[in-house]
Parts: structure tokens; C-alpha cells; sequence
């Protein structure tokens, strides 16, 4: 290829990145002024699942500046991606379910169904946070070493999501003990203990060592 059309075409590939990135801040803006409104939904749902998608997105970026010293890097970083998306499939499929629920509410008609969305959906939330949680360990413990404070933060956000919406599955059961409910609060705490483990905590002597350093430096 010549320099000449190199430099053609690095104008258009720099459009095309600038309209993305307007459009995924457009998406960003959009979810949160819809939360932020007085409309029923999204809500605290919708809001674990983004985080859940946030989370799994901190794991990509882990997992492409890591490439050169771990060698399942691109694995994880596809593992990662894969519940990056699921993430925010969710945010939409959790406000859908709810509507439809205060719909069903309304017209007396398929009550049991929309209930049932309105607990599966968090469950699923739980279940994808959960395996980003296992990643974020996975990560932390073989990722740079300079990445593993991203990594920890991963794993953070991912438990939050998941103690959330575990949450949300016991308020739509009600009083009812349930198979779905021993699940969500059984993953809820994997998640939560992958941030007690040798490679969540790093060494000893040098927790957090991001704080002392510039952005920069951190990923160099």
C-alpha cells in the first residue's frame, strides 16, 4: 500500500472513529437523562446492567494493554466483550420486562408471565455480573501488573451489579422463597469474595499503586 493512500485514507477512518464515539456518548447521555426522569423505567435495573457492561469494559481495556505478557489476553478480551454486550442487552430488556409488567397490572391479563420477566431478568443481571466478577480475578491476578488497580475496580462494579439486582430478585419474588432467589444471593457473594482473593488485593505493600501515578504512566 502506498503512503499516499495511507494518508487518503487515515481521514475517513478518523471520521468514522469521531462518529462513533459521538454516538456511544449520545447512548451514554440518553440512559442516564431516561433513569434520571419520572418515567418507570429504565430504573435500578436497567442501572446494574450498565454497570455490569461498564465493569466488563474496564476487563477489555485490561486485557488489550496486557496482549504482550499475558498470552490469553485476546481470549479474555473477547470473553469480556461478549458480556459487555450482554450488559447492555439488558439495560433494555430489564426496562421492556417491567413495562410490560405494569401493563399486564393493568389489564388483568398474562399477570404471572410479565411477573416472572420481571425476576429473570435480574437474575441475569446477577449471572452475567458474576462471571465478570470471575474475570476481573482472572485479570488482576495475570493481567500488567500496573493494570491491576483497573481490574480491581472491575471487580467492584461487578459485585455492586450483582448484590443489586440479587436484591431486585427478592423484591419482584415478594415473600416467596425461591430456587431463583438461593441463586441470585449464592452468586451475588462469589462476586463479592473474588474481591478478598491474593489477586484482587495485589501485594501487600503496594495496594493501589494507580493513585500514585499519572494516568499515563499507569498504562504505559
Amino acid at each position: 500500500m502506498s503512503t499516499s493512500s495511507c494518508a487518503s485514507s487515515s481521514p475517513a477512518a478518523n471520521r468514522s472513529s469521531a462518529t462513533s464515539e459521538r454516538q456511544a456518548r449520545a447512548r451514554l447521555d440518553y440512559l442516564l437523562t431516561e433513569i434520571a426522569s419520572d418515567a418507570p423505567a429504565p430504573a435500578s435495573g436497567s442501572a446494574a446492567a450498565a454497570v455490569v457492561a461498564t465493569a466488563a469494559a474496564l476487563l477489555q481495556k485490561v486485557a488489550r494493554l496486557s496482549s504482550k505478557q499475558w498470552p490469553e489476553a485476546a481470549e479474555m478480551h473477547g470473553r469480556a466483550e461478549r458480556l459487555r454486550l450482554h450488559g447492555e442487552e439488558l439495560i433494555e430488556r430489564d426496562s421492556t420486562a417491567f413495562l410490560e409488567y405494569v401493563e399486564a397490572v393493568r389489564a388483568g391479563t398474562d399477570l404471572a408471565a410479565a411477573k416472572a420477566r420481571t425476576v429473570e431478568i435480574p437474575l441475569e443481571i446477577v449471572r452475567a455480573a458474576a462471571e465478570v466478577a470471575a474475570l476481573a480475578e482472572e485479570s488482576a491476578s495475570h493481567g500488567k501488573p500496573n493494570l491491576r488497580p483497573d481490574a480491581v475496580v472491575a471487580a467492584t462494579l461487578a459485585a455492586a451489579a450483582a448484590e443489586s439486582a440479587a436484591f431486585l430478585v427478592a423484591i419482584n419474588l415478594g415473600e416467596a422463597e425461591d430456587v431463583r432467589l438461593e441463586e441470585a444471593r449464592r452468586l451475588a457473594g462469589e462476586a463479592s469474595a473474588r474481591l478478598r482473593s491474593p489477586g484482587a488485593r495485589g501485594s501487600k505493600g503496594d495496594p493501589g499503586r494507580a493513585r500514585a501515578r499519572s494516568a499515563g504512566s499507569r498504562r504505559q
